[in-house]
């Protein structure tokens, strides 16, 4: 793989982590405590940042070690200084009020992760949906092949933005016309989703550079357009089958876009646009 031009460009990390127990305990009933090369502190993310190019970043709250405790990202927005915006995982109950304050503070949007709670747990969410368009917060989504049909069928009863995380997470062994993933290209040629190039490493059967998963971010770039499309390092790499760097995912990134305009709109026009960052 040649060297990438990337590392001087302006971005934004639209999916990464803080994961600080030393400062923010872990969650008593947590199901899965980060340890080891997870632990995240705001401080080396912001090193990582510095390191790479990296102007800002979207802080995407755990349910892995914190659930609903959002103080390592409350604190992360704090200290950034309007380096960071943040995606809050929270109760299904949450009320208009507090998402107010959320948003007031640099919340962007509240995240779902059906991979890890399952559809039911989102089920009847519609009144949740609702509050956040009425904000204009994003609803940030994850989802596998599979689960995307009934996701779609809930969002198709909202009004709300939606934010796709790790490309839709297809399996790549089924192919482009898998029904989950040509679900989520007709949601991105309406319009209202952006989709997140990211997570390669949540979905490829593959070791880097991911080969598999390059048909799926070409066929994202068509329907979603660069307009659309936003960049993550899905650092501290949560879960990671095998060893992950900042380095290689960004040199990756100057392979599957190697137009210089369409990547500048993923890395830095398109969420800079959507999630309100300065210069």
């Amino acid at each position: 793989m040649l060297a990438a031009p990337i590392f001087g460009e302006a971005k934004i990390d639209c999916h990464c982590h803080v994961l600080d127990p030393a400062r923010f305990p872990y969650a008593a009933d947590t199901s899965y405590q980060p340890s080891g090369q997870e632990i995240a502190p705001v401080d080396s993310l912001i090193r990582t940042m510095d390191l790479y190019g990296v102007r800002h970043a979207l802080l995407v709250g755990t349910n892995s070690g914190y659930g609903n405790d959002l103080s390592p990202v409350h604190d992360a927005l704090a200290r950034g200084e309007g380096r960071f915006r943040g995606i809050a995982v929270v109760p299904n109950t949450v009320g208009a009020d507090t998402l107010a304050s959320l948003k007031a503070i640099g919340f962007v949007g509240v995240a779902f992760n059906v991979p890890f709670h399952g559809f039911e747990f989102y089920a009847h969410t519609g009144d949740l949906l609702r509050k956040l368009a009425d904000l204009d917060m994003v609803l940030n989504v994850q989802a596998r092949d599979d689960q995307w049909p009934d996701v779609l069928r809930l969002l198709d009863a909202s009004n709300v933005r939606v934010l796709i995380d790790h490309c839709g997470r297809p399996a790549p062994e089924r192919g482009l016309t898998q029904p989950g993933f040509q679900a989520v290209l007709e949601l991105g040629r309406t319009g209202r989703a952006c989709v997140k190039l990211s997570g390669f490493g949540q979905f490829s059967r593959e070791r880097y550079p991911y080969a598999d998963a390059h048909p799926f971010v070409a066929a994202l770039l068509e329907a979603f357009t660069p307009a659309a499309c936003l960049w993550g390092s899905d650092w501290p790499f949560l879960r990671a089958p095998e060893r992950m760097d900042y380095a290689p995912l960004l040199q990756l990134l100057a392979v599957l876009i190697p137009d210089a305009v369409d990547r500048r709109s993923v890395l830095w026009e398109t969420p800079r646009r959507l999630f309100g960052f300065g210069g």
